[in-house]
């Protein structure tokens, strides 16, 4: 979705709090609460970002042209590899969603 400008970002500046407004027609994931997202993943919000109290978390794979699905299936493993080395009690679930 593109952002109006007035949409609130909590995010994070030298370690204080501060919320910031993403740029009108900027790209950004939001909800009724918010932006979660900007600038096509690279600012993630601290409502819905990652801590250590974090104990489900759900990763998107996009596969943009010319990245094979070979090359997609290596990342998700990659992934899945570094999450299930974290802790013993690491559960992966995995999903491919192809397009019709």
């Amino acid at each position: 979705m593109r952002a109006i400008g007035e949409e609130a970002f909590d995010a994070l500046s030298n370690g204080e709090s501060v919320i910031e407004h993403p740029e009108a027609g900027e790209v950004v994931w939001r909800d009724d609460a918010g932006v979660t997202c900007r600038r096509w993943n690279w600012r993630q919000g601290r409502r819905t970002g990652l801590a250590d109290e974090t104990r489900a978390a759900f990763f998107i794979l996009d596969v943009p042209a010319p990245v094979t699905d070979l090359e997609l299936t290596a990342a998700a493993d990659a992934l899945a590899q570094a999450l299930s080395a974290l802790d013993s009690e690491v559960r992966v679930l995995r999903r491919l969603v192809d397009a019709p």
